[in-house]
């Protein structure tokens, strides 16, 4: 994982998942664990092989690495258990990405698989958020699952504050797993509990003594970052950035009734810009994007 952070300008992440099977209408998502039950549903597994398969095609096209995500978002122990699906779910999630990973003709070892999870409560509520230590007790057994399944790394994506982040941020260094933190963010470039970000990821590396690989913000345009206002020493923690489509604001995007994006090109430019002006590496996409958004981050 390091090494490839370090001999690489530019590393591919996912696109959508969650939402391009929504919107295609093949398949059902579960009204709690959304995709993750769908590895168990030969359609679903159609479905969602389709999607990664494409993201890792333009990759290998582009002679890049990629990095893509389980499909276990919200699949936190409360959830699982009151769905009443495999408990295993996790791990599975895992060694299905690992099916995909070995099918791969060659390059395979160019793809690295991130045991994701998410927030508690609402990813735009802050005030939900979980406290350090509720924090710890809530997310342990999924990120221990997700170590059993055998992931290259951690992820916790669309966090909204920085005491349940720190919280996850604990259990992950415990796991030995290099691990990413992600935060959603509003248009000002702060962490949505109003954080500075240089804050919130100052606080996580003192609290931890592993620290996270890097940092990450997903679901947000990119220009939400204010990149040029932001201090110069968050770059050398700022990773990554997986951006919505769209520069509408997280309250608007979640009540629209159709896609909403702008246009590629500006989309990819901003992009871009984070690459190589600020050496954020890990690009991708959120909400709205697809295979003309990852394709034109590797092929400008």
């Amino acid at each position: 994982m390091i090494d490839i952070l370090k001999k690489n300008k530019l590393i591919l992440m996912e696109g959508a998942i969650i939402e391009q099977l929504r919107r295609a209408g093949n398949v059902e998502l579960h009204p709690t664990l959304l995709n993750a039950p769908l590895i168990y549903d030969e359609i679903g597994k159609k479905e969602l092989k389709k999607i990664y398969q494409g993201y890792i095609d333009i990759a290998f096209a582009a002679e890049i690495p990629f990095f893509m995500c389980t499909p276990t978002w919200r699949a936190d122990q409360s959830r699982v258990s009151e769905a009443n699906v495999n408990q295993s779910i996790n791990s599975d999630g895992v060694r299905f990405l690992q099916e995909i990973r070995n099918a791969q003709k060659s390059g395979y070892e160019q793809i690295k698989i991130g045991g994701l999870l998410g927030c508690k409560n609402d990813c735009y509520q802050p005030d939900e958020g979980l406290s350090v230590v509720e924090a710890e007790e809530f997310h342990v057994w999924q990120i221990e699952q997700l170590v059993v399944g055998g992931v290259d790394f951690l992820i916790a994506e669309t966090l909204p504050n920085i005491e349940e982040a720190t919280g996850i941020a604990r259990i992950m260094e415990k796991s030995g797993k290099p691990y990413i933190i992600s935060f959603v963010i509003s248009r000002d470039g702060k962490v949505l509990d109003g954080s500075d970000l240089d804050v919130a990821v100052s606080v996580i590396d003192s609290e931890t003594k592993q620290n996270p690989l890097g940092y990450m913000v997903n679901c947000a345009y990119p220009s939400f970052l204010c990149a040029s206002k932001q201090p110069e020493k968050l770059f050398d923690r700022l990773i990554g950035y997986l951006a919505n489509a769209s520069s509408l604001d997280h309250c608007d995007l979640d009540n629209a009734d159709q896609l909403e994006a702008e246009e590629v090109s500006k989309w990819g430019q901003e992009m871009l810009k984070l690459n190589r002006k600020f050496g954020v590496k890990l690009l991708g996409g959120c909400c709205g994007t697809g295979n003309d958004h990852l394709n034109y981050l590797v092929t400008q």
